[in-house]
């Protein structure tokens, strides 16, 4: 149905993603496929379609929207984190299947997002405790991600400037890359 409202592009920003808490061993066969479709292979399948355009026109970019949750796997969402690790190794290899193209492919690794998907998450605690969606994204972040250096939740504005850099011609240079906006949460200076 996107395809054919859409047959060419010249930017396409794999953002589409399911998560939910779910203990390891209680996660089923049928869940584990459905995660792994959406999150990942939603990105395969509108790679393979809009690839070779850009790559006939010179000039494309492709930014698979992934998660600190690939390199920081979160135990209470396994699942989770190894469909944002595949993004990755998805995204790495287009960019070296493209070289010399013109058409670069990247990843950006956000943080706790106060997204419309993060928001509903924190409701109902923050019902619970009396604390505006904020104070809670703040609580989650202090809580289950200690090592964040700003200490809160990006905004969306925040991750989707990065977004923009990487769909705009300023970042011609930039492709195979795995950038973070995760306000520090992974502990690493590389």
């Amino acid at each position: 149905m996107l395809l054919a409202a859409i047959p060419a592009t010249d930017i396409l920003i794999n953002n589409v993603g399911i998560y939910e808490p779910h203990d390891f061993f209680e996660t089923t066969d049928e869940e584990w496929d459905h995660i792994f479709a959406v999150n990942v292979m939603s990105g395969v399948r509108l790679a393979r379609a809009y690839l070779p355009g850009m790559a006939t026109r010179r000039w494309g970019r492709v930014i698979f929207v992934s998660s600190e949750s690939a390199l920081n796997i979160p135990v209470e969402m396994i699942h989770y984190g190894l469909t944002k690790t595949a993004q990755l190794a998805l995204s790495r290899g287009l960019a070296k299947l493209l070289a010399g193209s013109g058409v670069t492919v990247n990843a950006i690794l956000p943080g706790p997002t106060l997204s419309d998907g993060v928001q509903q998450m924190l409701r109902a605690e923050a019902d619970r405790a009396g604390q505006s969606i904020e104070e809670a994204a703040h609580a989650f972040v202090r809580r289950h991600r200690p090592s964040s250096i700003i200490r809160r939740a990006a905004t969306v504005d925040e991750v989707a400037n990065l977004a923009v850099y990487l769909a705009s011609t300023l970042s011609s240079a930039t492709t195979g890359a795995a950038l973070r906006v995760d306000g520090g949460i992974v502990d690493t200076i590389t």
